[in-house]
Formats: C-alpha cells, sequence, structure tokens
C-alpha cells in the first residue's frame, strides 16, 4: 500500500525515488545552513523536528507521532497506547556516556514514534547526540548494512553488537561535509534507498 502523500504519487517506486531525493536534498540544505545544531538534542521534541524537516515536503504526518500500530517482521515496536509515555522516558535517559548514549537510541527505535521514516531521522538525532557530548559522530559508510540490521534486530534483547558496531565506526571529523553526505547515503542504503548520492544532488543545486 502506497502511504498517502503530498506529492499525489500513487507508484510505490516512485514515491520511493522522490522522498529519498527529496529528503536528501532537505537534509543537505540543513547541514549548510547549520539548522542541525538549532535542534534539541537527545529528546523527542529534537527528532521530531529532524523528521517534519526532512519529510514535510511528502508526508502530511511528518512529525508528527504516528496513530497506528506498527510491526517489522515478528517484531512489535511500542503500542501507541504507551507511546507518550515511552518517548517521555526515552528523552529523559541518560546521555554521559557512550554506552548510555547507545542505549538511548535503542530505545528510540523500539518506540519508533513516526509511520515512516523513523530510521533515517533518528541516525541524524543519534549523531547530533554523539556530537554534543562526546565530540563524535558515526561515520555511517563504515558500518555494514547486513552487520548493522542484525544488529539492531537484535538490540531490544542484547545491546553488545550494535553496540561494539557503531563504537569501531566512531570518527570526530564533525565538521566534515563529506563524511556527513557519504553517511546519509549509507544511512538511506540501510532502508533500501539507493537512487541517488548526497554528493551529487549537492552539486545540482550549487
Amino acid at each position: 500500500m502506497v502511504l498517502e502523500n503530498k506529492l499525489g504519487i500513487t507508484d510505490e517506486i516512485l514515491l520511493a525515488r522522490e522522498e529519498e531525493r527529496i529528503t536528501k536534498e532537505k537534509a543537505i540544505a540543513l547541514w549548510d545552513n547549520g539548522l542541525f545544531d538549532s535542534f534539541p538534542v537527545g529528546t523527542y521534541k529534537g527528532l521530531a523536528m529532524i523528521h517534519r524537516a526532512l519529510f514535510e515536503d511528502i508526508y502530511a504526518f511528518a512529525g508528527e507521532k504516528r496513530t497506528v500500530n506498527l510491526a517489522k517482521g515478528n517484531f512489535r515496536f511500542a503500542p501507541v497506547l504507551y507511546l507518550d509515555a515511552a518517548l517521555s522516558g526515552i528523552s529523559a535517559m541518560k546521555e554521559d556516556t557512550f554506552d548510555q548514549i547507545i542505549e538511548k537510541y535503542v530505545e528510540m527505535n523500539i518506540a519508533h514514534p513516526f509511520r515512516e521514516g523513523n530510521g533515517r531521522a533518528t541516525r541524524i538525532w543519534l549523531d547530533l547526540i554523539l556530537k554534543k557530548h562526546l565530540g563524535m559522530v558515526i561515520d555511517w559508510q563504515m558500518v555494514d548494512k547486513t552487520e548493522y540490521l542484525l544488529a539492531m534486530e537484535r538490540s531490544p534483547i542484547r545491546d553488545l553488537e550494535i553496540k561494539y558496531l557503531l563504537k569501531n565506526a566512531l570518527t570526530d571529523r564533525i565538521t566534515d561535509r563529506l563524511v556527513f553526505m557519504k553517511g546519509i547515503d549509507a544511512s538511506y542504503s540501510y532502508e533500501g534507498y539507493t537512487a541517488y548520492a548526497a554528493e551529487e544532488l549537492s552539486v545540482s543545486k550549487e
């Protein structure tokens, strides 16, 4: 089923391509204008602002909590009935150490607050937390897609794998635009979005 969208697109493949192009262009503009640094860090409010900024031209629900229950495979994300309480709890979690930050990230993934676009928005949210508290970000192009997806799938029960995987991909190149753009491409590839390279979109906009 194709999600209702502002573009009026009814073809799933075409919608995916346009969603990738538009949101990558949005991410680049947010980076170039320094707007990511203006968002609250480590809270649902900040994540909602990221999500809205990326998806507002595509979905009416951009930045809004989902109103339906969601599942992926056999895993069910936080029920809508308990979503508000879960998000408040996650926002209050400590984020002083790498382990605490990844634990917070895992819990936000379980909450899965939006109808679409959770992974892409939440990985940016994670990098902003790491940047603020550790002066580091994830170099996502160093994180293998299969290993990442398997580690995230197991993270609600055992988070050691995702901690190990992400810790080994940390970089202090927090102001490197190319690291950001390559990271956006890698992050999107985890969800199957590979039609556009952020660097090429950046050049085409200049």
